[in-house]
Order: C-alpha cells, then structure tokens, then sequence
C-alpha cells in the first residue's frame, strides 16, 4: 500500500502510524536501489537533496534541480519506476550556500533556488531560513526566520501556480543535527522542549497568515524536531522514546503536523519503529546508505586482491586514500586525531564524508576497474566468508558487482521500509 504524505497526520490521529523513507541521496546506486525497492514494493519513493548539493547554481555535485529531476527519472525509466511513486523534496531550502553574504543577497539567492527546486518538480519543500548571514548571530529568532521561510514560501507558490502542477507541501522548523553527523563522540542528545515547537508553530502560523500564505501553511505538513537521535564520526545516540512524551503532546493539539526526524542513520528497524509509532513517520537517511555501499566496494576489492593476481593488492582503497590526501577539503575540519586515527575516519567514519568523493573522476576510474575485473567470475564461497559473510549467497555463480551493492543498500532500505508499516494495515 502506499502511503502519501499528507495522509500521515490522519494515519497518526487514526491510530495507524505509517511511515516514508526520505532518501537523501545523489549517488546513482542509491537512487537506483531506492527505485528498484519501492517499484518492487509499491511504496513511496521519496527522494531529496539539500540546498549545498543542488542549487540553481549547481551545488557540490554540480547538479541544478532540474539536473537532479531528470537523474531520477531516467534511472525511474530504467527500473520501470512509476512516476505516481516518486517524490521529489528540497531539504533546508533556504540562504545556507550564501550564509557569507548580506541577508538580503542570501536571500535573493535562495527565492532562486526556490524557485528553480518547484520548476524541476520538486514538491515537498523545507523551508530553513534559521541560519544567520553576514553580520547576523549564527542562528536566527523564530520571528526573523518565519519571515524569511514565507518569503520563500511565496515564491514556491508562485512557482506552482505557473507550472500548473500540484501545490508544494512544506515542512517548517530546523532544530537539528549537524548536517552529515556530528565530528565527536557524543554521549546524550537532548528532544526539542515541547514549548519550543509549540512557538515554532504559532510563529510560523501568525507570520504566513499575515502574508497572504493562509493556503501555503495548510499544506504544512511536518515540523522538524531534535527527536534524541544522531550519529558522530565514532558512534550512534539511538531514540529513547522515554525521552519525548512532553514532544509527543504537541500533536495532540497540533494535528496538522507530524514530526520529521533528520539523522536516522544506522538506528535499526527496532528504533525506527518506535521513532514512526512516537509522530515521526518521515524518516530522513543518507550517510548510512553510502556507508554500506563503500563497504561492499571495499569488500570486493579485498576479494579481487585475493583471487586475481593481475588485480594488485586493494588499489580502490589506495585510490581513495590518494585523492582524499590530496583534496581535504571535505574531511579535513571534521576529522581530528593522530594520523592513524585520520586515516581510518576518512574510510570508516559513520559520518562518511568520503560520499563526496565517488564522482569524481579518479574514483570512478577505480571503482571501474574493480567492476571490471569481477564482473563475470565466480567467487568462491570461503572469499565471501573472509570478507561479506552476509553476501555468501553470491558466492559460486559468475558476479554482478552491481547487483552486490544494490544488495547492500535494500537491506538498509528494508529496515526503513519495516518500519514505516509498509503493506500493513
């Protein structure tokens, strides 16, 4: 069955809590795996990219909105996807890429990208204006930040209106981890306080009332909440739910809204559960995803060094090491320690800043290579034991790397997919 997005507050008040998997991922194996796994289960496919990985202007991946749209339809066409799955969504839409500027420049840049995300078909949009530009304090007061989000928000709106396709959803709110994960150890996190949501509603209610926006705020759907989740470079902060029943409280008066979790890497299926029964139903994941996929890429470059003479002896992971060294920039302010700590958080790290790497040229070459060389052969089954016990049923058969590591990613989707109660009724 699938669940759509604007039935998940009806779901929750129902007594039915239902869930959707957001996938915040460009990689195209991972879009790829996501198609696949919601074609094959007939479930939303709600994917998103954020403001830094695609813009108007082409954010670190180079990629517009509508470079990114035309991405998943193509690899949507490929695995016969039907378009009624997908979902489109722009996350912390909003000034973030020109923070360095002047608010007004900031935000003239970001009307754009608003813009620009709905042309491209982009419908779930959360709008994050909560971030201050030159000269203003680091986070901005709900007033300011309500202001700003529906200045965005008109612009959406007007964006829609002229491509007569649906209106934009929203979700509103940015009390948050760290994009990516945090870069120490963590120990605790601490839920948003319930008054603290509550104002973040009545905020943005009086602010989009005001402007006009009556219409746009009763398509506000979610509000993003610090559930008592995260991720840091070394270890996981998994969902007490004993933490949150104040939070909970106000979706009880607040029944338009659900919540939304950012940062549900590496929970499990059993933390999951919880945080989709609790009000939490849309269920953000990226790093992790990409986590697996370079575990399975490393796994089989072991298996080549071991079975193929010709092969050398891991040289993805080499290639890796080398244009990591040499392009720190994405790795070097997040990763601390002695140099032998560095060098196994630039490969291993659950925040898995490596992910920026994989389009670049070099990796691409190495990770050919790779898919080369094992493409067709036949493993034998003491390989898979040595280094992806849990990919032993590849073993004795000629070799699709690829269907390895879509492998990999469904079955993290599949704890996702588990639950968010997919098919259950």
């Amino acid at each position: 069955m699938q669940v759509h997005l604007n039935q998940l507050a009806t779901l929750r008040a129902e007594g039915q809590p239902k869930g959707i998997t957001s996938v915040c991922s460009a990689h195209p194996l991972v879009l790829r795996a996501a198609l696949r796994h919601g074609r094959l289960h007939s479930s939303t496919v709600l994917i998103e990219a954020t403001c830094n990985q695609v813009n108007h202007l082409g954010g670190y991946t180079g990629m517009t909105p509508g470079d990114f749209a035309a991405l998943v339809q193509r690899i949507a066409k490929e695995e016969d996807c039907p378009e009624q799955l997908i979902v489109l969504g722009g996350d912390h839409v909003g000034p973030n890429p020109w923070r360095d500027r002047p608010a007004e420049e900031a935000m003239a840049e970001a009307e754009k990208m608003v813009a620009a995300y709905v042309d491209a078909g982009f419908r779930k949009i959360h709008l994050d204006a909560s971030m201050g530009c030159k000269g203003e304090p680091a986070a901005l007061d709900d007033e300011t930040t309500a202001h700003r989000a529906a200045r965005l928000a008109a612009v959406a709106e007007a964006s829609a209106r002229r491509s007569s396709g649906a209106m934009p959803v929203y979700v509103i709110g940015t009390e948050v981890p760290p994009p990516g994960g945090a870069d120490h150890a963590l120990t605790a996190i601490e839920p948003t306080a319930a008054p603290a949501a509550r104002k973040t509603i009545d905020v943005h209610r009086r602010v989009f009332e005001g402007a006009g926006l009556h219409e746009a705020f009763e398509r506000a759907i979610g509000l993003v909440v610090q559930p008592g989740v995260e991720f840091g470079n070394h270890n996981v902060i998994v969902y007490d739910r004993s933490k949150i029943a104040e939070l909970k409280s106000v979706l009880t008066d607040e029944q338009q809204f659900v919540f939304e979790a950012h940062s549900t890497d590496y929970q499990g299926t059993a933390p999951l559960t919880a945080l989709v029964e609790d009000g939490f139903p849309i269920l953000k994941v990226g790093p992790e995803l990409t986590f697996v996929l370079r575990e399975v890429l490393y796994g089989l470059d072991l298996i080549a060094s071991d079975l193929l003479p010709d092969y050398g002896n891991r040289p993805l992971y080499a290639a890796m090491e080398a244009l990591m060294l040499a392009h720190p920039k994405s790795w070097n302010q997040h990763y601390h320690g002695t140099e032998g700590e560095q060098r196994w958080l630039r490969h291993y790290s659950l925040s898995d800043r490596i992910r920026y790497y994989w389009a670049s040229a070099d990796a691409q070459s190495a990770v050919q290579k790779l898919c080369d060389a094992l493409r067709g052969q036949t493993i034998p089954l003491p390989l898979f034991w040595q280094h992806m016990p849990a990919a032993r049923h590849f073993a004795d058969a000629p070799l699709d790397p690829e269907e390895v590591l879509i492998w990999r990613v469904t079955r993290s989707l599949a704890d996702y997919h588990a639950a968010c109660g997919a098919g259950k009724r």
